[in-house]
């Protein structure tokens, strides 16, 4: 027997399998079938993508941050772990007594230091050395979650703080900072527990 006979035979089988197993699954696209319910549709159904929650459902949007929650977090700080974090700080600014100043000034003692009025840093922006006051934890907290939202105009480029708890050990870092560390903020008081509605009398 030659190739080319071979060739017809093989030829034969391919198309006996595909008439046999083709044609019925054909049918069962172009007539359609039934689904779980029993109800006829034509051709495959595609998967469904996930519906995004919407906004009366779903899982509900992160909670916004706030200075309550870092005072909250703050009696489990670890000053280690904010001195860690405070590594992306030091190209700016020094954290010894008696450090040099960067870009910024030196940041010793900044926990109740005027705002803007370090005596040996010249270079505030107006922002800054216009803003009054003092560095308190809430203000330091919001400075650090966003510089350019807490004191707009100020030449501070820094993305900020968006972890509640990497702010509670930066903050506890920064009390260390210091030769009369500033007491931290108290844990807000937990809300009482809703009392239970009284029994309707009958």
């Amino acid at each position: 027997m030659d190739s080319f006979e071979l060739n017809k035979i093989t030829g034969g089988v391919l198309t006996a399998l595909l008439f046999v197993f083709g044609v019925p699954e054909m049918a069962y696209i172009l007539g359609g079938h039934a689904d779980a319910h029993g109800k006829a549709s034509m051709g495959y159904e595609l998967p469904k993508p996930k519906a995004a929650a919407s906004a009366g459902g779903g899982a509900p949007a992160a909670a916004a941050f706030s200075f309550a929650k870092v005072a909250a977090a703050l009696p489990a700080a670890n000053a280690d772990a904010g001195k860690e974090a405070f590594r992306a700080c030091a190209q700016c600014h020094t954290p010894d007594k008696g450090g040099a100043n960067k870009l910024g000034p030196n940041l010793h003692g900044i926990v109740g230091r005027e705002v803007g009025k370090f005596a040996s840093f010249t270079n505030y922006s107006p922002a800054l050395s216009g803003k009054g006051g003092a560095w308190t934890w809430e203000l330091l907290t919001e400075y650090l979650h966003d510089p350019k939202g807490s004191i707009p105009g100020n030449r501070m480029s820094y993305a900020g703080i968006k972890d509640v708890a990497e702010m509670a050990d930066m903050l506890a870092y920064l009390r260390t900072l210091s030769d009369a560390p500033v007491a931290l903020p108290a844990a807000p008081a937990a809300a009482p527990a809703a009392a239970a509605p009284a029994e309707q009398k009958k």
